[in-house]
């Protein structure tokens, strides 16, 4: 029998049961009151009738020999025991007792049914005969009313009620009985209806809980258990429905991580693996089961282990690259972030990039610009010697002299853009020694600023430095001097290339927590939106024509740039055709970078 079914069964039997026995309790009590009632008021009817009886006599002690006889004739009128009470309370007469016994009987005066019949009221008591040692009903009533001549009293013994009560009892209790077994017989009946839909209902959902989705329930009825039935048959085709979605949707997602070219791999936010595509395994050399192992267990690589936790503890993705492998080393270029990005984090993603053959392509491109600069740099050198020497002996009226002078300008103009590609591969190979000092940014500005006066009478342009800069707590950065002095350089360089006469320069310096900020403004040629990512590449210029003409290589940004990011800053530029650009970065404070 199912354990429901029990407590059902249990309940209904206790309800039963206790409606029973309170039922009994209250019949019993109710028999009880009533036939105390009717003996009273039966006992109230005899006494008046022996009253009648003894009208004509006294009750005072020794007063009349015949009242024994008279009490003995009245009992049995009365069919109850009859007490003759004096007025003093003295018992002159008792059906119960032989005359001859009287003088034992104590005064009766203190009872309170005499009490109340010699105040000419009915005198009612229950109590226990201490004569006759049995629980007794006495009446009692004055002899005459509101004259103090005795009191006439009558008790009837109680065990017959007592009696009648008790086999009251028992049929009740039987009756208890039977109806008990009845209702456990319907409670079996009602539970067994109610359980069946209920054990039908468990066994299902465990069906369906284990991956039967295709088990289904049949409704008994109409009613609340039916439309659990309907609701766990729906329930069950919705997870069918899903479930299958899931598998498409995984399946589809294992065979794009089989296809990539890229690792990838994914941690719970305990840093336990939760996936590692076959890419990853072949990049690193990872085999065997990884699955729920922790991370440090199956990839043992510090630098991305340090990639992997600095993921998980900031909101901002990370961009880390390590090398791997001793035999045949590869360059990894790894992008982690914990995931989602809003709401508890519930693990980190990571994507591995293999870029050895891009390292590698770089690496040949840098080394051939680096060399090819270094070639060219001789006979170029070489050729503007000469061309200085043929153009001071050459006469003002010789037609060779603008000849050398074209020749002079461009041989200048190649000079320029080889120096510029020597050191930007001197940058990117970092071949260039940074020594990093607490250098005063203002300062530096100023200085470049007055270098730049001639340049800027001679355009008509102005040039301007924000008040707050002259605060060194605010102007005082951490970096190599030559490489910040570069990059304001190329920056003022720029700007006053491409501001048209009339228009404004301004510098603008400032401090943050952890680092200095610095912009230059122009008011200039602006450029477009579609170009601004562009304008930090080697050779990419804008306006082609423009650069050319004022002697641009199209490398200043991008040392410039390279410089920013070998001090351990970015650059940022935001511009507007026609009204202007701003580039900003920043370099760290000194006293930040000294912590």
């Amino acid at each position: 029998m199912p354990k429901i079914q029990r407590k059902l069964m249990a309940a209904l039997a206790a309800l039963v049961a206790v409606t029973l026995l309170a039922t009994t309790w209250v019949a019993e009590r109710g028999l009880r009151a009533r036939e105390m009632e009717r003996i009273e008021q039966s006992l109230h009817e005899r006494a008046q009738l022996a009253r009648e009886l003894l009208a004509d006599h006294s009750l005072a002690p020794g007063s009349d020999d015949t009242l024994y006889a008279l009490a003995v004739r009245a009992a049995a009128a009365s069919d109850a025991r009859v007490t003759l009470i004096a007025p003093d309370g003295t018992v002159t007469a008792d059906s119960a007792v032989a005359p001859e016994d009287l003088v034992r009987l104590e005064n009766h005066g203190h009872r309170p049914e005499v009490q109340r019949a010699r105040a000419g009221e009915t005198g009612v008591a229950t109590r226990r005969s201490v004569t006759l040692q049995r629980e007794l009903l006495y009446v009692a009533v004055p002899l005459e009313p509101g004259a103090d001549a005795g009191v006439v009293r009558l008790a009837v013994d109680l065990d017959e009620v007592e009696a009648a009560a008790a086999e009251l009892r028992r049929r009740l209790l039987a009756a208890d009985g039977i109806g008990l077994i009845a209702a456990l017989l319907v409670a079996y009946v009602l539970a067994r209806r109610i359980v069946q839909p209920l054990s039908d209902m468990r066994d299902a959902v465990r069906a369906i809980g284990s991956g039967q989705l295709n088990r289904r329930l049949r409704p008994r009825s109409d009613d609340e258990l039916g439309e659990i039935a309907l609701a766990i048959n729906g329930m069950a085709q919705q997870l069918g429905l899903r479930l299958e979605d899931v598998t498409a949707e995984k399946e589809q997602l294992q065979a794009v991580l089989a296809s990539m070219v890229e690792g990838v791999l994914v941690l719970d936010v305990g840093g336990s693996v939760v996936l590692a595509n076959r890419r990853l395994r072949e990049q690193i050399s990872l085999w065997g089961p990884v699955e729920g192992r922790k991370v440090l267990e199956v990839i043992r690589h510090p630098g991305i282990d340090d990639a992997l936790s600095a993921a998980a503890n900031t909101a901002d993705p990370i961009v880390r690259e390590v090398e791997v492998g001793e035999r045949d080393p590869r360059t990894l270029l790894i992008h982690a972030a914990a995931f989602p990005r809003d709401g508890p984090r519930m693990g980190t993603v990571a994507v591995f990039h293999d870029v050895t053959e891009l390292r590698h392509l770089e690496n040949v491109r840098r080394d051939f610009v680096a060399n090819a600069s270094h070639e060219l740099k001789t006979p170029l050198t070489a050729i503007r010697g000469f061309a200085e020497t043929l153009l001071s002996a050459s006469r003002s009226d010789d037609g060779t002299r603008s000849q050398l002078e074209v020749i002079l300008r461009n041989a200048s103009r190649l000079e320029s853009l080889i120096l510029d590609m020597i050191e930007l591969s001197r940058i990117e190979s970092r071949r260039l020694p940074l020594q990093p000092a607490d250098v005063a940014l203002a300062r530096v500005a100023r200085v470049l600023l007055k270098d730049l006066e001639p340049r800027l009478t001679e355009r008509n342009l102005t040039a301007t430095l924000n008040d707050s800069a002259a605060d060194p707590d605010v102007a005082l950065a951490h970096v190599d001097r030559r490489a910040l002095e570069q990059v304001l350089s190329n920056l003022l360089d720029n700007a006053v290339k491409y501001t048209d006469p009339g228009g404004s320069i301004h510098v603008e310096i400032s401090s943050s927590a952890d680092a200095i900020h610095v912009s230059v403004t122009d008011t200039g040629v602006g450029i477009p939106q579609d170009e601004q990512a562009r304008v930090f590449e080697r050779f990419y210029r804008v306006d082609k024509a423009r650069s050319r003409a004022l002697g641009g290589t199209g490398l200043g940004l991008a040392i410039v740039k390279h410089l920013v990011q070998a001090m351990g800053g970015e650059i940022l530029l935001t511009s507007e055709p026609g009204r202007g650009s701003t580039f900003r970065f920043r370099v760290p404070r000194a006293d930040r970078a000294r912590r």
